[in-house]
């Protein structure tokens, strides 16, 4: 099995039911943790506060985690850094079977599937670089400052001649 960063060690707590450790883990990201605007970079740093408790069918894992994520408003383009929190809590069980969904291999959990779920979970659809972002004007290319004028409705040619009679109406009035 391939070590990664998210692999614990719990070799020192399995089959002790009650048993509890707390661990502070700084997990160094291999690969991207997301697919949109807003997203882990490979390398970024995850602080993890682990909590592992002995149950009698398997560990249960609670973590609170912190990062920056980084991307790009998904208006303006500009690159942005946001801080993210998350919470996970976890039964990986000494046996798979279909209540459990992840279990203890070769004494050790991987973190990772729960922890990608809760930031790919959590992450917005439209990351905004600031809450009154108003984007690009499409004619210059440049930021905008302040939102885009109302677009004037043209009349349509074919109520011309309506148009007309209202006219005649407002003189004669």
């Amino acid at each position: 099995m391939a070590d990664s960063p998210f692999f614990v060690t719990v070799a020192t707590i399995m089959q002790k039911p009650g048993s509890m450790r707390e661990l502070e883990l700084d997990v160094v990201v291999p690969e991207r943790i997301g697919e949109g605007m807003l997203y882990f970079d490979k390398g970024a740093e995850l602080e993890v506060d682990l909590r592992l408790e002995t149950l009698v069918d398997g560990i249960l894992a609670t973590a609170d985690i912190r990062g920056t994520l980084t991307g790009q408003c998904s208006r303006c383009l500009e690159d942005i850094e946001r801080e993210w929190s998350g919470h996970i809590a976890e039964l990986y069980g000494y046996e798979l079977d279909e209540s459990i969904e992840y279990a203890i291999v070769d004494d050790r959990i991987d973190l990772e599937g729960p922890i990608r779920d809760a930031v790919v979970l959590e992450l917005p659809f439209n990351p905004l670089c600031r809450e009154d972002c108003y984007g690009i004007d499409p004619e210059t290319g440049e930021k905008r400052t302040e939102p885009a004028p109302e677009p004037q409705a043209e009349p349509d040619p074919r109520w011309a001649a309506l148009e007309g009679l209202l006219r005649e109406d407002e003189k004669d009035a």
